[in-house]
């Protein structure tokens, strides 16, 4: 996994540095405030990964002009946007290792520039001059706000269902996948089968990318995870790996780990009860397997495209959207 990552970082280390700079340059707040607050999310180590999805597929379809960092900020700053709402909706207390914004600032100013953030996304997609593009970001960010709605009405439902499951998923984080591959292939004037194969990439890392950071709420090491251990679960939130389990769990099990889903208290050893119990019932396991298969699916995409080194990141970032360890 370890070398995996380093040749991904190796093959896009230029691109990285770029889209560091455009991040700062393109933010451009009026009040000194939203910067302090934008920049306390965009710049506490995200890995960059949509933005750098949008300049992969552009570069895939042979894009080449000179605005490729800049378009592709649009996808760090909508995810960046979503964190801030999630963690002031959740009321999570840590984020990428350290303070969620809103125990820092109040809630209402980190809503308000988390708002900022998503219009600087909109801004930016209107510079690009195409419809198509402008209309991809709308809908994600249409898209998105309905996940966080579903998944804030059936917070804590024991009987949320593995669809229901996959339809949050597929709006909170697929989407904003699929879009930055997209849009790489939108910016390039690609034709339209290489813009639906990078979508469809896209949109399967994207599944694959959640249900690995839902496996990893599991983890008992929160330096590792950057967030509380069992954050998720105290949150309300039922992830796949529970779902299975709660579905074929029976009896007094079944009982005992809706117990511990229904406290957000859980002790760390009640914690580890369960996650053997998830394991035990083959929740960890259908949860992985159901990953990838999307990453199979998602690597199928690619199948169009050259046999060129800018598909062989993009098809090693599927490989390690499974294998990371946060």
């Amino acid at each position: 996994m370890t070398s995996l990552k380093e040749r991904i970082l190796a093959a896009v280390a230029s691109e990285l540095t770029a889209i560091e700079m455009a991040l700062t340059e393109n933010l451009a707040p009026h009040i000194e405030l939203v910067k302090s607050v934008a920049g306390h999310i965009l710049f506490s180590g995200g890995k960059r990964l949509r933005p750098l999805l949008t300049v992969l597929s552009g570069r895939l379809c042979g894009y080449k002009g000179q605005a490729d960092k800049t378009y592709a900020t649009i996808f760090e700053y909508l995810h960046a946007a979503t964190l801030l709402h999630d963690d002031v909706v959740d009321g999570g207390l840590m984020r990428r290792g350290q303070p969620a914004a809103h125990t820092i600032w109040d809630p209402a100013t980190v809503v308000l520039t988390g708002d900022f953030l998503l219009s600087r996304g909109l801004a930016i997609a209107a510079r690009t001059g195409l419809p198509e593009v402008i209309a991809v970001i709308a809908r994600i960010t249409e898209e998105m706000s309905q996940g966080e709605i579903q998944q804030l009405h059936r917070k804590g439902a024991l009987d949320l269902t593995e669809s229901e499951y996959l339809q949050i998923i597929r709006r909170k984080t697929a989407v904003l996948f699929e879009g930055a591959c997209q849009v790489g292939a939108q910016i390039s004037n690609a034709p339209r089968h290489q813009e639906a194969a990078l979508a469809t990439y896209g949109h399967q890392l994207g599944l694959a990318f959640q249900m690995a950071d839902d496996l990893l709420d599991y983890s008992f090491d929160s330096n590792i995870l950057g967030k509380g251990v069992g954050a998720d679960l105290r949150e309300g939130k039922l992830t796949l790996p529970v779902i299975f389990a709660l579905t074929n769990a029976e009896g007094d099990r079944k009982a005992a780990i809706t117990a511990i889903i229904q406290n957000p208290e859980f002790t760390q050893a009640a914690f580890e009860t369960l996650v053997a119990d998830l394991d035990a019932l083959g929740g960890i396991a259908y949860t992985r397997q159901r990953a990838k298969g999307c990453l199979e699916k998602a690597k199928d995409a690619l199948a169009i495209f050259p046999d060129v080194p800018t598909k062989q990141v993009l098809l090693d970032i599927a490989d390690y959207a499974l294998a990371r360890k946060r």
